[in-house]
């Protein structure tokens, strides 16, 4: 039986409040890109803990990518299962903002969880071509754009997806804010009954 646990709503405020001054020193993003749906609330949390004083706020792009698939809720089995293809349902809106307009920057990739790491893979190979292309497009090859990620909670287990290895080194442009087992983590934008949900998370939970 996989064991669950709950993550309340203060928790994440949390997280994001401590993880914030390594981000803002060591990563220092100029955009901030959300992985949907569970990096949009941490995304936008950590986005007041990193507003500097007389400085615009970081803007945050979405992206949505599924790897989640549904399956028959029993007793002994969680209602989602990780999946082994990534489907990309949303990306950057190049109306609002050029590809271009990334080359040279500090982009913060945020999620709620990496747990194979398959979606961070891609999301980062994804990034990393588009700008590439819109590099060579612009003749701007020599500017580096630098890519960071930032997610609550790092699953320590063997991942299927892989990283460059510089991001995910000790000091690298990786950050969990928290390292757990191989459980299943129940967000609170995914309860539907948000009380039961605090709950539960007073005796099944992880500091």
């Amino acid at each position: 039986m996989v064991e669950k646990i709950y993550i309340t709503y203060n928790q994440v405020h949390k997280l994001c409040q401590e993880s914030a001054e390594r981000i803002l020193n060591d990563f220092q993003p100029n955009l901030m890109i959300a992985i949907g749906g569970g990096g949009y609330v941490p995304a936008r949390i950590l986005r007041s803990f990193l507003k500097r004083p007389s400085a615009p706020n970081i803007p945050i792009q979405a992206i949505g990518l599924s790897l989640y698939e549904k399956l028959t809720s029993t007793p002994d089995a969680p209602e989602e299962e990780p999946g082994t293809h990534v489907t990309r349902t949303q990306w950057l809106d190049l109306s609002s903002l050029h590809m271009s307009n990334l080359i040279g920057k500090n982009i913060l990739i945020v999620d709620e969880v990496d747990d194979t790491r398959t979606t961070l893979e891609y999301a980062v190979k994804e990034l990393q071509k588009d700008i590439a292309t819109a590099q060579r497009a612009t003749g701007r090859e020599s500017e580096t754009t630098r890519l960071c990620i930032f997610v609550l909670h790092n699953k320590g287990k063997e991942k299927k997806g892989i990283l460059p290895e510089g991001m995910v080194k000790e000091g690298g442009d990786y950050l969990a804010a928290r390292t757990v087992g191989d459980v299943w983590i129940c967000y609170p934008w995914e309860a539907t009954d948000i009380e039961e949900h605090d709950e539960l998370a007073k005796t099944k939970t992880v500091r």
